[in-house]
């Protein structure tokens, strides 16, 4: 199978010949995912997660294209108090959700000093909330998060509900309403289905009820990158996609190209070598692998101190750069710390320092993650700086 060389055009700029591993990290793919967000949740504010370096995909560079996106967001969200700081220096206007909340009252000034939207989930959280007054004329956005079946972080409904009564009487704080969907990507699965459902009710229940306790609708989020897809009812007011931006599937069966997704992080390498071998020879850590006839063997620049999955199997495909294009290759033997090895077979054209694709332009990250028996999140934030990224 061949890809040609003008569809990897675009995210595929000159590097150096001596560089052996690296991801390009295409912006105008991540701005055309936000696009496909906007598409579909019309209504909605975008808080774009940017946790865990932007999935591995670089926090600075991705935060400031998505804030300057056409589709328009509304705010980040990260994991911890940490990378919100970070994200802070980096991003002085725009809101930050900060989905672990805070641990102590330092951390809860941070917020109040620094613009931060804490998620709370737990009890010791309200209890520091309740000691804690703002500033005379400014106000803290705070989100009560509800336990709906993700069993993980989040509240009952009953304490949800009780906070959001005594929290929303004060000026200081406006009070929103948040949940997270569990199992809401694969809902031809009755069992999904019917668990997603539950979720909902559960969700909207505490809504309604929050609502008349307020005098009026909490401002809600339920849906990330599944929801987005799946459940324009769960909307709510606001949603948070993660993985969707970064181009990868979230849902089960269906591949990006299905959802008129982008890869955003391309990781190439180079071949090292070219070597004829025989049938019956081997290659590897534990000859895990035998030819089953005279062939070519590559061997690959990149290992899994780059971030290249040393799960990954006989198979496991990438793309090698063969005349006007890039032709489908299979992994065999063991992936080693700095390199990997490939069956070129009749391949033409190819010769050491020929480039090779190991997941994004014309190579799912989520084909190649299926078979290293993880899945394309795990990919992406595993790169090292091995594999240093260039931007396009």
């Amino acid at each position: 199978m061949f890809i040609d060389t003008p569809v990897l055009e675009r995210i595929s700029p000159i590097m150096e010949s001596s560089q052996r591993a690296w991801a390009t990290i295409d912006l105008t793919a991540l701005r055309h995912n936000l696009n496909r967000v906007r598409e579909l949740c019309p209504e909605a504010g975008i808080i774009a997660v940017v946790k865990a370096d932007a999935y591995g995909h670089g926090m600075a560079e991705c935060a400031a294209a998505l804030r300057d996106a056409e589709a328009g967001i509304r705010g980040f969200a990260v994991a911890t108090l940490e990378e919100a700081r970070r994200l802070r220096q980096l991003q002085p206007d725009l809101p930050i959700q900060c989905l672990n909340g805070f641990r102590d009252r330092g951390g809860l000034q941070d917020c109040a000093r620094l613009d931060f939207e804490p998620v709370l989930h737990e009890e010791r959280q309200l209890r520091l909330l309740r000691e804690f007054q703002m500033e005379s004329n400014r106000r803290l956005t705070i989100w009560l998060k509800h336990n709906s079946g993700m069993n993980r972080l989040g509240m009952p409904a009953e304490t949800c509900l009780a906070a959001g009564r005594q929290f929303g009487k004060r000026k200081d704080l406006e009070v929103r309403l948040m949940s997270h969907l569990a199992w809401a990507d694969d809902l031809e699965d009755p069992g999904s289905a019917a668990f997603t459902q539950e979720q909902l009710l559960a969700f909207e229940n505490l809504y309604r009820e929050l609502a008349s306790e307020l005098g009026a609708p909490p401002p809600s989020s339920m849906s990330a990158s599944s929801g987005v897809l799946c459940l324009p009812d769960a909307h709510y007011d606001f949603v948070r996609p993660g993985i969707m931006l970064y181009g990868s599937s979230p849902l089960a069966g269906r591949s990006a190209a299905d959802l008129d997704l982008l890869p955003v992080m391309t990781l190439r390498a180079r071949l090292l070598a070219v070597r004829e071998v025989k049938a019956g020879e081997a290659v590897g850590y534990g000859a895990a692998w035998r030819f089953p006839r005279d062939t070519r063997m590559g061997v690959i620049s990149i290992g899994y101190a780059d971030g290249y999955p040393r799960s990954a199997v006989n198979g496991t495909p990438v793309l090698v750069a063969s005349g006007g294009g890039f032709a489908r290759c299979k992994l065999v033997g063991r992936v080693s710390m700095d390199m990997i090895t490939v069956d070129l077979g009749e391949l033409d054209g190819v010769e050491p320092g020929s480039e090779v694709i190991l997941w994004g332009a014309g190579l799912d990250a989520d084909e190649v993650a299926s078979r290293a028996g993880t899945i394309a999140y795990e990919l992406f934030t595993r790169v090292t700086a091995r594999a240093p990224k260039q931007y396009n």
